[in-house]
């Protein structure tokens, strides 16, 4: 096997472990009831395969080869620790080993069965924490190693590993039951889980932490967070915000390669290369956006997809339709204080009524503790006073934006306009 070939069967059995991952947890859970050993045997049998699937080749059924496997190291598992072995009856562990034997990997019978949702649910459960709500969908769900997810955040193996450990350990004492809430209980659920996809996405997408350039591991989590949406989109085809959601992460992943130069320098919105955005992802979103905002049940995630969208189909910025994105703006912010939200309209207000207008609404704004001091709000009111000619006042913001960002890249990308700004003066 050459090695072109090798490394495209290693990348398909991963993309397929990462997708049936998941469902054989689901599978599990469901059979034997303890999440955290469930999940520790689950990940051992994606171990695994990942070892032996690029070279022997995936099975006929690789959800059953996976939830038989998995079956086995957990009653393995159990039965190789007293303290746990005692309680096998109680949590209906003690599974004859010939019933395991008994059916070929590929033929398990309740292998079928889909509880991917149910787990988003039990993963994003409100007994968790949020740190601990997206570690453990990106693991039990997305089917990334501590290792990756650890990367991903930039934060040592050992401090993910903690705390994955305890939102499982959560899980096992709050008795969190795998299955999907119903009635007014699944909206409200529902929404929490977008918004832990939401949260990976933005993390992804802006890489918050960080005081150099390392990159995210593969996959990262802009990527992944897509892929785990679009799940909850099939499983949840009716559901209005989940399809607003998918479509924003499209409309704004999509531009992704042109968001930084040649040496990692951030480059803004109104500077960057629009060939080089990626149009497939923009006609998705497009498409998936005008299916969904006519039917009615308009939500945030829907208009903000609106606001992408508009963005994505201009040719420059001076021929953004502002006034539309404006009007979207003012229909978001009905839907409850947000400073962020009301900082992005300020913009839109001074691309429509002039920057002045939009430079009082920043200073209106810096009453709201959240964001009196935060970098976006000061690199806001410095882009503004630029386009007033207040060039010496606009590099003090940006230099001050600079300061207080933890991005390196936007740190670089701020201090550089203030420099030249200052040169002007």
């Amino acid at each position: 096997m050459t090695a072109e070939r090798h490394a495209a069967g290693h990348s398909a059995a991963e993309d397929l472990l990462r997708e049936l991952a998941p469902q054989v947890l689901g599978a599990l859970v469901r059979r034997y009831g303890a999440f955290d050993a469930c999940e520790d045997a689950v990940q051992e049998a994606l171990l695994a395969a990942a070892l032996q699937w690029p070279e022997a080749g995936v099975p006929d059924n690789p959800r059953g080869w996976l939830v038989t496997v998995a079956s086995r190291k957990l009653v393995d598992q159990i039965r190789s620790d007293s303290a746990r072995r005692r309680r096998e009856d109680t949590l209906a562990l003690a599974t004859p080993q010939a019933e395991l034997l008994g059916h070929a990997a590929d033929t398990v019978p309740d292998a079928d069965r889909d509880d991917s949702l149910a787990l988003l649910f039990l993963c994003c459960h409100p007994a968790l924490s949020p740190a601990g709500r997206i570690a453990l969908t990106l693991r039990a769900v997305g089917g990334l190693t501590t290792a990756q997810i650890a990367a991903a955040f930039l934060v040592p193996e050992a401090t993910m590993a903690q705390r994955i450990s305890r939102a499982k350990q959560t899980v096992k004492a709050s008795g969190i039951p795998l299955a999907v809430p119903e009635g007014a209980g699944l909206t409200e659920r529902l929404a929490e889980v977008r918004h832990v996809l939401y949260l990976v996405f933005n993390e992804g997408y802006t890489t918050t932490g960080g005081a150099d350039d390392t990159g995210l591991t593969a996959p990262e989590l802009s990527t992944e967070a897509i892929r785990l949406t679009r799940m909850l989109h099939r499983l949840v085809p009716d559901d209005t915000e989940t399809a607003g959601l998918l479509a924003l992460m499209l409309l704004t992943d999509a531009r992704r390669p042109a968001r930084t130069g040649p040496s990692g320098e951030v480059v803004p919105l109104a500077e960057q290369d629009r060939g080089r955005w990626d149009r497939r992802a923009i006609a998705e979103g497009v498409d998936l956006i005008g299916r969904t905002l006519p039917r009615g049940r308009v939500g945030p995630y829907q208009l903000q997809a609106a606001i992408a969208a508009v963005h994505d189909e201009a040719e420059d910025t001076d021929t953004t339709d502002w006034p539309q994105i404006l009007a979207l703006y003012d229909l978001l912010e009905r839907f409850g204080p947000n400073p962020m939200v009301s900082l992005n309209r300020a913009v839109a207000v001074a691309m429509v009524h002039g920057p002045t207008a939009g430079l009082d609404l920043v200073t209106a704004l810096e009453a709201d503790r959240r964001m009196a001091r935060h970098h976006r709000l000061l690199a806001t009111r410095a882009h503004l006073l630029e386009l007033l000619g207040e060039h010496e006042a606009a590099a003090a913001s940006y230099r001050e934006a600079a300061h207080r960002t933890t991005s390196a890249p936007e740190r670089r990308h701020l201090s550089a306009r203030a420099h030249r700004l200052k040169a002007r003066v």
